[in-house]
């Protein structure tokens, strides 16, 4: 299960990537490559969108106890889904052709060049606002994945001393089992030991009395 959801992971960075680079290069094309790239770019969004949902429902057939990281990764990438799609609608509105005319108006190339010189600058600031956004995702992933790797080994550290507990408590009523199984084998010796002692007194009693018979027949037997 957890391969199935980190190939479509894999994929997802990549599309993304993908994405935030022509995302970039909108705004420096001219009318009819601009228009051919934000087509190219919303189906890819779609194809994101749709691994995203293919994410979301092999997390749902995780474990409860393995979920939390997975669902935090989810909400990450929901979080840079959102995102994207938010720098595509700047990207496409950035200096039109609208924008364009409105700001060269009749001054010719000065204008021009101003426009191509702040084009580049955008550009270049959105590259480098998206690497410092990427590096704080993957940062912040890293930090997720690492407060839940804490918490599931507190878990089972937690686990593991409710079972040494349970052995404890196990061999405890073990020694009480042996004690109590020593004195019911000493009391049942006690036992047997007085009934060997009264079964020999009551043959010995038996012999007495009938050698008293014996005699006493035999007495009178001669006085006869």
């Amino acid at each position: 299960m957890s391969s199935d959801f980190e190939g479509y992971e894999q994929d997802f960075a990549v599309l993304t990537a993908e994405i935030t680079n022509k995302i970039a290069r909108v705004p420096r094309l001219p009318p009819d490559e601009k228009k051919q790239m934000v087509a190219n770019v919303e189906k890819q969004l779609e194809e994101a969108k749709e691994l995203l949902e293919q994410m979301d429902l092999e997390v749902r057939e995780i474990p409860p106890q393995s979920r939390g990281m997975y669902s935090n990764r989810m909400r990450s990438y929901k979080q840079e889904m959102g995102k994207l799609e938010t720098d595509f609608k700047r990207s496409r509105i950035a200096y039109s052709d609208e924008v364009r005319n409105e700001l060269l108006g009749d001054d010719g190339n000065s204008s021009e060049n101003q426009l191509i010189k702040l084009r580049e600058e955008r550009a270049h600031l959105l590259d480098n606002t998206e690497r410092l956004e990427r590096s704080s995702r993957r940062l912040e992933a890293g930090y997720q994945i690492a407060v839940e790797t804490e918490q599931i080994g507190q878990e089972m550290l937690e686990n593991l001393s409710h079972d040494r507990e349970k052995i404890q408590r196990a061999r405890e009523r073990l020694r009480e089992t042996d004690a109590n199984l020593g004195k019911s084998s000493r009391v049942l010796t006690g036992m047997l030991r007085r009934i060997i002692q009264n079964r020999i007194l009551v043959v010995i009693l038996g012999i007495i009395l009938v050698v008293t018979i014996l005699t006493a027949i035999t007495l009178s037997v001669r006085r006869q």
